[in-house]
């Protein structure tokens, strides 16, 4: 079933991290949506022009800021910003003027580029700064660049919890616009450092820097080297190729003066990326060539930047961290490999990579008296502790009702959803509860019932794949009483049941009916398979490549005619 869980959590995540950059901006700064409507301001802009953030939000922003040196409206048809923002396109002002809440003017220089405001909406941001009015910019053209770039680099290291991704995203798009090529270098959550991104811009491409990727050498607490005692929490730092003129104090100096030999390096900045828990690792940003070296201003936009990348890093670490403990809990959740008397039995869980809490999927098989094996598969609607637990209440229930009653599976999910008011007033769940009975030798049979959740599929020994409709009902707490069916089928020699999660199939802005084709195809031609490779093979050939959801997997085979009793 899908879950508005791991949607809901990512993005807030994301946006949670992206507001905390946007605010620690030192100029104004509104977004817009693509009618030019402001959607949100940040604390800066509110200070600058007098009015609480929240005043800003649902206004038309010419018709709320865009003002002449005298205080009145600028004409819409010649307004440069209203034009930049509806036209989508970037655009810089050093001369222009902003209504304030107290009735008063303030004059500003800003830049305008795109930027998403949604996961499908495009829109623009607006950065502003005010300005001394009579005194020009020293650099104009420059001081838009990088108030451009510093925007620019806020979304780019915004738009990813992955730390890996967003770093190279990140050296892109410094390259070629600062500098000639750039580094990062990470210290990992095992006390080591590593060259994460190298990019190099040359004659108009970017060349292949891997080689110099990878791990790094310790860090030295004696070593005077640049990018050792930025590394140790020393201030961001120009750099020539004079400082590696000298003998090399360690093996990361050896691996940085190659570096810049290998690349030409005339003029360099390192900078920290510095985070609440300390120093995270190291951007280095090089020019080459003609250009001209890096001055004070270079210097402090770079460690603006790094400033940026390393709160950034310090997010996707930490959230990182959480979902290997979700997984592990998670994991831990599940039981080991069921035993299946006469048959052979494989299981998988795989997480959603993006998922920070723990999921709801999860799948069971466990032998009841009469000699038979049950097996469950399900999905618990949610992605926090919450639903954790109530996954771990429902399928410890359905196995004391399997247990004890020994009743069809029909009406062992009954007495679930009968039990389910007393653990909780929201409980929402699919599953396919089944009972497979029979004796090493054959003849086996399949007697189940659906609650709501994606059909199993049975594969036989010549490929034919067929999902198993019968026996659908609602999902269980949907609190509608409607009596649920059993459906029943032998399973021939040779034959593998799947029973799986949504997170299989399931994918945004796809059919679901593409999934299931896609995955009756592929376990079709894995008729033959080992039942390990058939599991792993599906997962890599079947599961969308976003994997947005959870992914659990339990297969059955019935022994071949010829494997015998």
């Amino acid at each position: 079933m899908p879950s508005p869980g791991p949607h809901t959590v990512r993005m807030s995540d994301v946006m949670a991290g992206a507001v905390g950059l946007l605010e620690s901006l030192e100029t104004g700064l509104y977004l817009t949506d693509d009618t030019a409507r402001i959607v949100w301001a940040n604390s800066r802009a509110a200070e600058l022009l007098r009015r609480p953030a929240a005043d800003f939000q649902g206004h038309d922003a010419h018709d709320l800021l865009h003002r002449m040196p005298d205080g009145s409206c600028a004409p819409r048809s010649t307004c440069r910003l209203l034009q930049a923002a509806l036209g989508r396109h970037p655009a810089i002002n050093d001369e222009a003027w902003f209504a304030r809440g107290d009735g008063t003017v303030l004059p500003v220089s800003w830049v305008t580029v795109p930027c998403m405001t949604g996961e499908q909406q495009l829109g623009g941001s607006v950065l502003f700064f005010e300005r001394t009015p009579g005194v020009p910019l020293e650099s104009p053209d420059w001081a838009a660049e990088r108030l451009a770039l510093v925007a620019e680099t806020t979304m780019v290291l915004t738009s990813t919890l992955d730390a890996g991704k967003a770093l190279r995203r990140l050296v892109r798009l410094v390259v070629p616009r600062l500098a000639d090529w750039a580094v990062v270098d990470l210290r990992t959550d095992l006390a080591e450092l590593r060259r994460v991104a190298v990019v190099h811009y040359i004659g108009g491409a970017y060349v292949n820097m891997e080689q110099f990727e990878g791990l790094m050498p310790p860090v030295s607490e004696d070593s005077m080297m640049p990018l050792s005692r930025v590394l140790r929490g020393g201030p961001p730092i120009l750099v020539s190729p004079k400082d590696y003129q000298v003998p090399p104090d360690t093996s990361i100096a050896v691996i940085q003066r190659d570096l810049f030999v290998a690349t030409g390096m005339s003029s360099a900045i390192i900078a920290p990326l510095r985070g609440p828990r300390g120093v995270l690792g190291a951007l280095t940003v090089a020019r080459s060539g003609c250009r001209p070296p890096f001055g004070p201003d270079d210097l402090a936009l770079v460690d603006d930047i790094a400033r940026r990348a390393g709160l950034a890093v310090d997010n996707a670490q930490l959230f990182e961290r959480q979902r290997r403990v979700s997984e592990t809990m998670q994991r831990h959740l599940l039981p080991a490999l069921p035993v299946v008397a006469g048959m052979q039995a494989a299981v998988r869980y795989l997480p959603a990579p993006y998922a920070s809490q723990v999921g709801g999927d999860w799948y069971d098989a466990f032998a009841i008296p009469d000699g038979s094996t049950m097996v469950a598969i399900g999905d618990v609607i949610g992605h926090d502790l919450q639903a954790a637990a109530r996954m771990s209440q429902a399928r410890n229930m359905l196995r004391a009702f399997a247990w004890a009653l020994q009743d069809p599976p029909s009406l062992i999910v009954d007495r679930l959803e009968e039990a389910l008011p007393h653990l909780s007033d929201d409980f929402l769940a699919t599953l396919v509860l089944a009972k497979v009975s029979g004796r090493p030798g054959g003849p086996w049979r399949l007697k189940w019932t659906n609650a709501g959740h994606p059909p199993p599929l049975l594969v036989d020994a010549e490929g034919r794949a067929d999902f198993l409709e019968a026996g659908s009902g609602l999902l269980v707490g949907s609190g509608v009483r409607r009596a649920r069916a059993d459906a029943g089928i032998e399973l021939h020699p040779g034959s593998t049941l799947l029973l799986y999660t949504d997170g299989l199939v399931e994918s945004a802005g796809e059919a679901l009916t593409v999934g299931f084709a896609r995955l009756a195809r592929h376990a079709a031609a894995l008729a033959q398979a080992p039942l390990g490779e058939f599991c792993d093979t599906l997962l890599e050939k079947v599961r969308p490549a976003e994997g947005e959801d959870d992914t659990a997997l339990l297969a059955l085979r019935v022994p071949s005619a010829a494997a015998g009793p």
